[in-house]
C-alpha cells in the first residue's frame, strides 16, 4: 500500500500523535528508528536464574558477585596468555570484594603504583569486555557520577600514541589524586552489573537461613530482576497482609530453624509477648519436641530452652488458626486436616484414617478438647500484637511491595518458562482442574487466577475480599492443589506429635514424576504459548538429589531444575550447595556449585566458589536482541515510528516545530 492511499482510522490518529509529542517531526522519528534498528544486532545479555535460596545470604550474595562463573570465566579467556591462575583468582576477588581485599594487597611488601596502574588497565580491559553487548548510551547510564567521564572515555578509547599518552596520564592522575581505590570500586561494580542483563529468582527467598531480609535488600536494589514466587515467599507475603495463619507459620518456622535474626534484627519484629506468654503457660514443660534444629546464632541452654517453648506456643496456635480456617472454607475440602478434635487427651492418643496413634507430647494446657480451636484469651492477645507488628514493620512491607512489583506466579520470556513449583496434573497426564469460587480451572488459567488473588490478598480495600485473598496466601503455602506445594498434606501436627514415620508421608503431585517425560513438559509448553521444538521449562521447590544419581536435566533437556541446595538444611541430602543456570548469547549452561564456605574465607584465601558448567544447549550463530521479547517489543515501536514517519510524509500528521 502506497502512502499516498494510507488513511489512519481515529484510533491510529490519535495513538500517532500522542508518539509524536517524542517524536515531533520526521527527522527525529529517522533517528529513533535508525537507533532502535541498530540495538536489534547486539547480542543478548546474559540472564542469571537462582533459586531456592532460602536465607543462605553470603552463598547467594558471592554468586551474585561472580555471576556463577560468568566474570572468572571472561576473566581467564582474557588474560589466559597474561597471568597465572592465581593472579587470575586474585583478580577476580578483588572484582567481587573490592573493599575488603584492597585492605589486604595494601598490607604486602611489594605494594605500590604500579599495583594500581597495572590493576587498572587490568579491570578497564575486562570492563570493555562485558560492557560490549550494550549500547553506548546504555553503559553511560549506568556508569557512577563520580567517575562517568573518565570511565567513559578509557572503554572507548581511540588508538595512537597521542591518544596512549592522554589515556596513561588520566590513571596517573587518579593514583597521584588517592582516587585509585574509589575507582577500583567503582570499576568492580560496573563489572559485577555488565557481566549479567537480568537476572530471575525462582522462588522461596525466605525461611531457613538468617539471610532472607539482606538478600531482599539486594534485590530490591538489583538493576534488572523478577521473580517467581515460592511458598515459602507467599507465606511471608501472607503474613505481611495481616493472615493470622500465615504470621503463625512464619514464626513455627524460624523458632524451628533457631532463625530470629530476620524477624527481630531484619523487620523489627518483637517476640516478647510471644515469649512472655510462652514461659508462663510451658514453665514446667521441657518441650523436647520442639528444641530449635539448627541456626547460624549461638544461644545458650536458657536461650534454647525458651525458644522450645515459644516454639511449642505458636505451633498450638497455629494448629488452632488454620483449624479455623478450615472451617471458613469449608468447600476448599480441608476438613481432613481438622486433628485436634481427633484426639483422646486422657489416654494421650489420636485417631488417624482409621488408626490409632499414641502422641509424643500429651501437655496441652490451653486446648479445651470440647472447643479445641478456640484461642484462649491470652493467646488472642499474643495474636493481635503479633499481627500489629508484622502489619506495622515499614521494611517488611517494602519487600513485601517489591515482591509484588516484580514477582508472579509465573514467567514467560525469551522463549523460556519459569516457575517455583509445578504445573497440577492427574494420575491420566491430563491437567488437573482446581474449583476456584465455583470456576472451574487448570493449568495457565489456574496460575493466572492464584496470581490474582494473591494480590487480592495484600491490596484489596473490600474486608471480604482481602479476608479470602489472604485465605488463598495460606492455601498456596501449604495446600494440596496449591501449585506452589502441591503435596497431599502438610504433615505439620504428623511431625511433631506422632512417631510412627508412616503418617510424615506427603505423596507429591503426579507431576513430579512426569517431569521426566518430554510429552509432559510439550504439553505445558504449549499450554502458555510455547513452541516445545526450541522451548524449555526452568523449575524450582525440589531439592535435586545430586548424591542419588538425579539429574537436573530432565525431558531431554527441555526442563531443568535449579534447586540444588543453597539451603545447608538441604546440602546432607543434595550433596552440592545449589544449581544455578546461565541463559547467554551462545545458548544455555547448567551450573553446579560446591557449598560455599565464608566471605571471609573467599577474600581472605581468594577461593571461588567450585562451580562445574554443563552445557545445555548451544548456539553456532550468536542470539541476538532481535530474537528475544525485548527484541520483539522493539521491533513493535520501530513499525509504530515508521508508520509515524509516513503520516509525517504524506501530510496526515503535523510536525511539531
Amino acid at each position: 500500500m502506497t502512502e499516498k492511499k494510507m488513511r489512519l482510522s481515529v484510533p491510529q490518529r490519535k495513538y500517532l500523535e500522542l508518539l509524536s509529542q517524542t517524536y515531533p517531526t520526521a527527522n527525529s522519528a529517522c533517528t529513533e528508528i535508525i537507533n532502535l534498528q541498530a540495538i536489534l544486532n547486539l547480542p543478548k545479555g546474559t540472564e542469571h536464574f537462582l533459586s531456592d535460596i532460602h536465607g543462605e545470604y553470603e552463598a547467594f550474595h558471592h554468586v551474585l558477585k561472580n555471576g556463577s562463573g560468568v566474570i572468572r570465566s571472561k576473566l581467564e579467556k582474557l588474560f589466559e596468555r597474561e597471568l597465572t591462575s592465581r593472579q587470575i583468582r586474585d583478580l577476580s576477588t578483588l572484582i567481587y570484594y573490592p573493599e575488603e581485599k584492597l585492605e589486604l594487597v595494601k598490607a604486602e611488601p611489594d605494594f605500590g603504583d604500579e599495583w594500581y596502574e597495572v590493576t587498572l588497565y587490568r579491570m578497564i580491559k575486562l570492563c570493555k569486555v562485558v560492557s560490549d553487548k550494550y549500547t553506548r548510551m546504555k553503559v553511560r547510564k549506568a556508569l557512577p557520577e563520580a567517575f562517568a567521564y573518565i570511565i567513559d572515555e578509557l572503554l572507548y578509547e581511540q588508538q595512537g600514541a597521542e591518544k596512549q599518552n592522554y589515556y596513561d596520564n588520566i590513571i596517573q592522575t587518579i593514583i597521584e589524586l588517592d582516587r585509585a581505590d574509589a575507582f577500583i570500586c567503582a570499576l568492580a561494580k560496573l563489572i559485577q552489573r555488565f557481566a549479567i542483563d537480568h537476572l530471575h529468582i525462582l522462588g522461596d527467598i525466605y525461611d531457613r537461613g538468617s539471610g532472607a531480609h539482606l538478600i531482599m535488600d539486594t534485590l530490591s536494589n538489583y538493576h534488572r530482576i523478577d521473580v517467581q514466587w515460592g511458598n515459602h515467599d507467599i507465606l511471608w507475603m501472607g503474613a505481611a497482609a495481616g493472615s493470622e495463619s500465615c504470621i503463625a507459620n512464619v514464626l513455627r518456622v524460624s523458632l524451628r530453624y533457631g532463625n530470629l535474626v530476620t524477624l527481630e534484627q531484619g523487620y523489627g519484629i518483637s517476640l516478647r509477648s510471644l515469649s512472655t506468654f510462652a514461659s508462663e503457660i510451658y514453665a514446667d514443660d521441657p518441650c523436647k519436641q520442639f528444641i530449635p534444629k539448627t541456626g547460624d546464632e549461638t544461644y545458650t541452654d536458657k536461650e534454647i530452652s525458651e525458644l522450645a517453648r515459644m516454639h511449642k506456643a505458636i505451633l498450638v496456635i497455629q494448629l488452632k488458626l488454620e483449624g479455623q480456617l478450615y472451617k471458613r472454607r469449608d468447600d476448599w475440602g480441608l476438613s481432613h486436616r481438622l486433628l485436634l478434635d481427633k484426639i483422646d487427651y486422657q489416654l494421650g492418643t489420636i485417631e488417624l484414617e482409621g488408626a490409632t496413634y499414641p502422641l509424643n507430647d500429651t501437655n496441652f494446657p490451653t486446648i479445651d478438647p470440647t472447643n479445641p480451636y478456640e484461642l484462649t484469651s491470652a493467646e488472642f492477645e499474643v495474636v493481635r500484637q503479633l499481627t500489629q507488628a508484622f502489619k506495622r514493620s515499614e521494611k517488611l512491607q517494602a519487600h513485601i511491595h517489591f515482591l509484588y512489583a516484580k514477582g508472579s506466579m509465573y514467567l514467560v520470556l525469551n522463549d523460556n518458562l519459569l516457575y517455583h513449583g509445578c504445573i497440577l496434573f492427574n494420575e491420566d497426564k491430563t491437567f488437573e482442574t482446581v474449583d476456584v469460587e465455583g470456576e472451574k480451572l487448570s493449568g495457565k488459567a489456574l496460575l493466572d487466577r492464584f496470581d490474582q488473588l494473591a494480590r487480592q490478598g495484600y491490596y484489596a480495600t473490600d474486608r471480604e475480599e482481602k479476608e479470602y485473598g489472604r485465605d488463598v496466601l495460606w492455601y498456596l503455602w501449604a495446600g494440596s492443589k496449591s501449585p506452589l506445594f502441591a503435596k497431599s498434606k502438610m504433615a505439620t501436627f504428623e511431625r511433631y506429635f506422632i512417631a510412627n514415620k508412616e503418617t510424615h508421608y506427603e505423596s507429591k503431585n503426579p507431576y513430579y514424576k512426569f517431569r521426566d517425560d518430554e510429552e509432559i513438559s510439550d504439553m505445558i509448553l504449549r499450554e502458555f504459548g510455547l513452541d516445545p521444538s526450541y522451548s524449555h521449562i526452568v523449575n524450582g521447590h525440589v531439592p535435586v538429589k545430586v548424591k542419588t544419581g538425579e539429574s537436573p536435566s530432565k525431558a531431554n533437556g527441555k526442563l531443568m531444575v535449579i534447586d540444588g541446595g543453597f539451603s545447608r538444611a538441604y546440602q546432607g541430602i543434595t550433596g552440592i550447595g545449589g544449581y544455578t543456570l546461565i541463559f547467554n548469547s551462545w545458548g544455555m549452561s547448567l551450573i553446579s556449585h560446591e557449598p560455599f564456605s565464608s566471605t571471609a574465607e573467599a577474600i581472605r584465601e581468594g577461593s571461588d566458589i567450585v562451580s562445574t558448567r554443563d552445557i545445555v544447549e548451544f548456539n553456532r550463530d550468536r542470539i541476538s536482541i532481535r530474537d528475544t521479547d525485548n527484541g520483539a517489543n522493539l521491533q513493535k515501536q520501530i513499525d509504530d515510528l515508521k508508520r509515524l514517519l509516513a503520516a509525517y510524509r504524506n501530510g496526515e500528521i503535523a510536525e511539531r516545530r
